[in-house]
């Protein structure tokens, strides 16, 4: 989800909505969305590069303008590019990797031109919920080195052990799907789970039956995670409102990470 904005999420009204019986710091594994989840960026490199890698690899000029970017993955938002501007497939699919790794290569140049910044209470939540044994690993529509790069950037790589992303996903829901399965396999060695699972007959049932929360800040993050029968954490640190995002009735439903933080700490006393 490539957009530059200078909008501050830490002005808009505390507010914290928690399912009844959900529990949102005791799930075995967490899968956080980046831009407008994480961080966000006042810079338009990743945005650009769509446009200058396309036209540097076919030569053809596309524009971002009229795609949906929030929620979206890289790879799809390339498609629908081509498809605004009345591209047929045949003219570039056979180029597409190309493609993408001119995007990575510029991305990667340019990172020392970024201005990526946390959103609130960010690092204070991850700590948090790897205090208390969970497995973090990131669920974005960026392509990978272009994913990691970011959270490298702010600070964030310590937290993080693995990651879905858009190089080999076009769909959300089916990239929420490979990083939900990353996560079930690295359970199995985890040694904070290992604890839980004492003297679980079949610890692969309990694998297969481990909480895994999908964290991200738009309506298409709530629905990957509805399409892989996963709870939610949705962040108002986008560009969707707290009402948008309650509306769809996520498990959990916060102003900001660190307003679910400061929720659970009070109710905690």
């Amino acid at each position: 989800m490539p957009t530059a904005d200078t909008t501050n999420p830490s002005t808009t009204q505390a507010r914290a909505l928690i399912q009844d019986g959900f529990v949102w710091d005791a799930q075995d594994a967490y899968l956080f969305d980046i831009d407008g989840t994480l961080l966000r960026s006042r810079d338009r490199i990743h945005f650009n590069s769509f446009a200058s890698s396309v036209r540097d690899v076919t030569g053809i000029e596309i524009s971002l303008s009229g795609v949906v970017l929030h929620g979206g993955t890289d790879t799809a938002i390339l498609r629908e590019a081509f498809e605004l501007a009345g591209v047929p497939a045949e003219a570039w699919e056979h180029q597409v990797e190309a493609i993408l790794e001119a995007m990575r290569q510029t991305v990667s140049a340019r990172r020392g031109e970024m201005d990526l910044w946390t959103m609130p209470g960010v690092a204070e939540t991850l700590a948090h919920l790897a205090g208390r044994g969970a497995l973090l690993g990131l669920a974005t529509g960026n392509l990978e080195s272009i994913g990691w790069l970011k959270v490298e950037e702010v600070g964030l790589r310590k937290w993080f052990r693995f990651g879905g992303f858009s190089d080999r996903f076009a769909v959300r829901s089916e990239m929420i799907a490979d990083a939900a399965a990353q996560a079930r396999e690295l359970l199995l060695s985890h040694p904070s789970h290992t604890a839980r699972r004492m003297g679980h007959p079949d610890s692969s049932i309990e694998i297969a039956e481990a909480g895994i929360c999908v964290v991200g800040d738009t309506p298409r993050d709530i629905e990957a995670a509805r399409v892989n029968g996963l709870p939610v954490i949705a962040v108002a640190t986008g560009n969707y409102s707290f009402n948008e995002l309650a509306a769809l009735k996520p498990e959990v439903c916060a102003s900001s990470l660190a307003d679910l933080l400061a929720e659970t700490v009070v109710v905690g006393l």
